[in-house]
């Protein structure tokens, strides 16, 4: 079940650096469509991820808005340099989140549930899905069983406007946010190879535990101290 979004998070992004907020600010321009509380705390998930590994340079941000239906578009793909948005695309979720909606999620194997958290690219290889991409879960409890659970991101005939439409959902995955056959290699080989997935959904637990929001340290603290 959905909850509300929590002010204690947003209370805890305004404690960020500036770049994080200034690179909110700059993909909520990029992504009117997109919610821009949402941006925020993928940008706050940024740049604790480059606190954490400063030899990281991550060349894009991809951000999946799991509150919106599957029949929406809720994948955001940004160039993080200038803030701009690359790709604006359907996503599915995984067979026992949901129908239209997802609200279920899982970190455990054989879940055939999606996850919510930071993820980071690895490489995009060819396998029985086709161009595929491998994604490592950042967030540990949440997502870092993503290798071992095959989560990858893919192409799938299930996923397009026309299925969406005629369906009343997409089609849904073993747990992979799988997009449109016809966009995968090319967004596939935008964000391969060390750049950052933002998985989102309300999850108390996740917003209160994420070691990646509210700010990497005090801010931290307070937000899984407020947080319900």
């Amino acid at each position: 079940m959905a909850l509300p979004f929590p002010l204690a998070a947003l209370a805890a992004f305004a404690l960020m650096s500036g770049d994080g907020g200034e690179l909110a600010d700059r993909l909520a321009r990029a992504a009117p469509q997109a919610d821009p509380r949402v941006l925020q705390l993928a940008s706050q998930a940024v740049a604790c991820a480059r606190i954490k590994d400063p030899a990281s340079r991550p060349r894009t941000l991809s951000v999946i808005d799991y509150t919106r239906p599957s029949t929406q578009r809720r994948l955001w793909v940004f160039d993080l340099e200038p803030g701009k948005l690359l790709f604006e695309e359907w996503v599915a979720h995984g067979r026992n989140s949901g129908g239209d909606l997802a609200e279920h999620f899982s970190n455990e194997t054989g879940s055939l549930m999606s996850s919510v958290g930071l993820f980071q690219t690895g490489d995009a290889y060819r396998g029985h899905n086709g161009y595929s991409l491998r994604l490592r879960g950042l967030d540990a409890g949440f997502n870092d069983n993503a290798i071992g659970r095959a989560i990858v991101m893919h192409g799938a005939d299930y996923v397009s406007e026309a299925i969406a439409r005629d369906q009343g959902r997409l089609g849904r995955s073993l747990g992979c946010p799988a997009v449109r056959r016809e966009v995968a290699l090319p967004l596939i080989d935008a964000i391969r190879d060390g750049s950052l997935v933002f998985a989102y959904f309300p999850l108390a637990d996740w917003l209160q535990h994420s070691p990646y929001l509210g700010g990497c340290g005090a801010a931290g603290s307070a937000t899984a101290a407020a947080a319900p």
